[in-house]
């Protein structure tokens, strides 16, 4: 079977011209570099966020503003920009490229670059590192996702918050690892207490006769398509319900779908080698689907 992931996009040959957003600068993706003392680079320490645009539209900006300033304030981390600067970043590097459409961007912030090679942020004295990498993605995902559950689990908060959209990613790639190896296309995560929770890179959903379910929220990445898609049933009369389920409820689910920026919502096929329902994108997905693009169509 061919590997598929949740965030393939159709070849553009564009890329390979792309302008980079870099502390203020716009240069050519080859001039796009950091310091190797970079306090990324050696250490994770930085904080990011994804966004799409849509018919000139980059969408949800502001929830999407307001996730990377909570983020910062978490880590304690001065982005050195306001959220009007970010945006006119966001917007310059836009134009820059030429871009109006099925686009992709991804905003970095790390604290700056170290004086010395170790962890305490007072030696991060040149900074923060702000990066814009903006793509022409669509995307293309050939087939609906393979999971696999995985030993890896989604922490508590006092480890390290899995709703804070870090840089420091090594738990959900060592998960993307294990599911692979297991000849799955990604990993299903748990939580502490063995409930289905969220996968190695987006949020989880299952269909059980008509209503949908996803985790509690606890442990789980904090979601805008998430929260679009939960707002999006009780808008129109889909029953849903955040609450604690187990691999049990899994299997015999009637669909199951992933939610994140780049897919808005991803059919899944099969999970540790159960086909769910008809294994292909199921009714329900595809009304969230519809009802999710008209939202985006009129935000």
């Amino acid at each position: 079977m061919t590997e598929v992931t949740t965030h393939q996009a159709e070849e553009d040959a564009r890329n390979e011209d792309i302008l980079i957003y870099l502390n203020g600068q716009i240069v050519p993706k080859a001039q796009a570099t950091v310091s190797v003392y970079d306090s990324g680079f050696m250490l994770g320490d930085g904080v990011w966020e994804g966004l799409r645009l849509y018919d000139g539209k980059w969408a949800f900006l502001d929830e999407h503003m307001d996730r990377l300033f909570e983020a910062a304030k978490a880590v304690d981390l001065d982005i050195g920009l306001d959220r009007k600067g970010v945006i006119s970043a966001l917007l310059e590097t836009q134009n820059a490229n030429g871009m109006t459409t099925d686009a992709h961007a991804r905003l970095m912030i790390t604290r700056g670059t170290k004086i010395r090679p170790f962890q305490h942020p007072s030696l991060s004295q040149s900074g923060p590192t702000f990066v814009i990498i903006m793509e022409h993605s669509k995307p293309k995902i050939p087939r609906p996702i393979t999971l696999s559950t995985v030993p890896h689990l989604r922490g508590l908060p006092m480890t390290q918050d899995p709703k804070l959209n870090s840089h420091s990613k090594l738990n959900c790639i060592l998960a993307c690892i294990a599911a692979q190896k297991a000849g799955a296309d990604e990993a299903l995560m748990l939580d502490l207490n063995g409930f289905v929770n969220t996968t190695n890179a987006c949020n989880f959903f299952i269909v059980k006769k008509g209503a949908v379910w996803t985790s509690t929220g606890d442990y789980c990445m904090n979601g805008i398509t998430r929260q679009k898609v939960i707002d999006l049933c009780r808008a129109n009369d889909i029953p849903v319900f955040e609450r604690n389920f187990s691999l049990v409820d899994t299997y015999s689910a009637d669909e199951a779908f992933l939610t994140g920026t780049f897919g808005a919502q991803t059919p899944v096929s099969s999970i540790d080698g159960r086909t769910i329902g008809t294994g292909e994108l199921g009714p329900m997905t595809m009304r969230l689907r519809e009802l999710y693009k008209e939202l985006v169509d009129r935000s």
